[in-house]
């Protein structure tokens, strides 16, 4: 552990600290380039942009570029450490639109005192940037800011660690509940977490066809049900007409739980409980809910997912976001909407249908084959077809729901 510690921070400080830099697109060889660059020939294009907007898209960035904006309150597992201390992670999510979607991100790191602050701060810079991936802001108040936004704002506005993890999510059930001859709208669900990613995973998950009835959500004070009267808004949404008070009474012959919340809180002795067949996704990071060493070990009959990287059934947000973002940009979508956001959970579940190619499993040395199955219910994020797929069905959903300011595809859709 202490070696990979170290890896990380000589990963981030050398041979240049940081992850990502600014690259040029257009030559600066001679003055006649740096005429056109700048002085006198730049008050071209800023004559046409004055005069019609959209022409921002046809001569600077603005149609590749992203902007990755937290105030560092629910930073990865590590909490409220403050915007700086987010600088790290933001970077890695713009290192992540690069490499996965070749999309320019820039991370943005905002000071507040109020959340009107905030929303205010990122409302007067979005017109710069083709898309705002909110991220690492906690619940509740990332709910209203990011409807304020949206509200407010011309380009797509993305909460990840809501809409991302819950898309990645939503696919990765569907499938392992098809896997364990479970059907989504009859399953029985219990979400340990009640913050802005569990909200979000069962808004999802009801979106695709769950029943909001058996969903027991619990929040530290135990199971959120309808005759408490110290909950907000957003957990109500999720409040069960219930007299099951602890995860024990909960988890007892439930077909799911979905853990959003901390290390080991899930026992053995609760899994044991579970309906045949069930299905753990213990997401927690770094340290899941449950190891799944301890979850096989009771049970042979489950199907386990996590948020690493190091066991199968990685639930992982780089599986939709960069693409979700490729495909909306594509098409200049004023939103990211529900119908796109559906249309990358199905894009996502069917992938991991299909026969994987060599150049993924090289990637992966430990793994020598991938099937649809009990160990393999969602893609790896080096799956090259993710992008072409996921995109397509994004951009396309965009064009359908009317939220595309461009009506076809690109032709390199085709």
């Amino acid at each position: 552990m202490t070696d990979f510690r170290q890896q990380a921070l000589d990963y981030h400080e050398f041979p240049i600290p940081g992850k990502t830099a600014v690259t040029l697109t257009k030559p600066a060889n001679n003055s006649h380039d740096l005429a056109l660059a700048y002085s006198p020939g730049v008050a071209e294009p800023v004559r046409e942009i004055a005069s019609n907007p959209d022409d921002a898209y046809r001569y600077t960035n603005k149609g590749n570029t992203v902007a990755v904006i937290t105030n560092g309150t629910a930073i990865l597992g590590l909490g409220n450490l403050g915007p700086l201390a987010s600088k790290p992670v933001m970077e890695g999510k713009a290192l992540l639109f690069k490499h996965f979607a070749n999309i320019d991100a820039t991370d943005i790191e905002v000071k507040h005192r109020t959340t009107e602050e905030f929303i205010n701060t990122v409302e007067a810079i979005a017109d710069t940037f083709g898309g705002i991936n909110l991220e690492d802001i906690k619940a509740p108040e990332c709910f209203e800011i990011e409807r304020e936004l949206i509200e407010r704002c011309q380009v797509p506005v993305f909460h990840d660690d809501q809409h991302g993890t819950a898309i990645v999510t939503a696919a990765g059930m569907i499938n392992a509940l098809e896997i364990q001859g479970k059907e989504l709208c009859k399953a029985t669900f219990v979400c340990l977490g009640a913050g802005a990613a569990a909200i979000a995973c069962m808004t999802m998950l009801v979106k695709c066809g769950a029943q909001r009835e058996n969903i027991y959500m619990l929040d530290r004070q135990g199971v959120i049900h309808t005759r408490r009267d110290d909950i907000n808004e957003y957990k109500a949404l999720f409040a069960n007409n219930t007299d099951k008070r602890t995860l024990q009474d909960v988890i007892t012959d439930a077909d799911v739980f979905l853990g959003l919340s901390g290390a080991d809180l899930l026992t053995a002795e609760d899994v044991a409980l579970m309906a045949p067949n069930p299905v753990i996704f213990a997401c927690s990071n770094p340290d899941p809910e449950i190891k799944p060493e301890l979850a096989h070990a009771v049970r042979q009959d489950i199907i386990m997912g996590t948020g690493r990287s190091d066991y199968p059934n990685q639930v992982n947000n780089v599986l939709c976001f960069p693409f979700i973002f490729r495909g909306a940009l594509d098409v200049r979508a004023s939103c990211i909407n529900d119908e796109m956001k559906i249309a990358a959970v199905k894009a996502i579940a069917e992938l991991a249908k299909e026969p994987v190619p060599e150049s993924v499993l090289a990637a992966y040395p430990n793994v020598t084959e991938l099937n649809f199955g009990a160990e393999y219910v969602l893609p790896k994020p080096m799956d090259p077809r993710l992008l072409p797929r996921i995109a397509h069905a994004v951009a396309t959903a965009a064009i359908e729901s009317g939220v595309a300011a461009l009506t076809q595809l690109p032709t390199h859709y085709a």
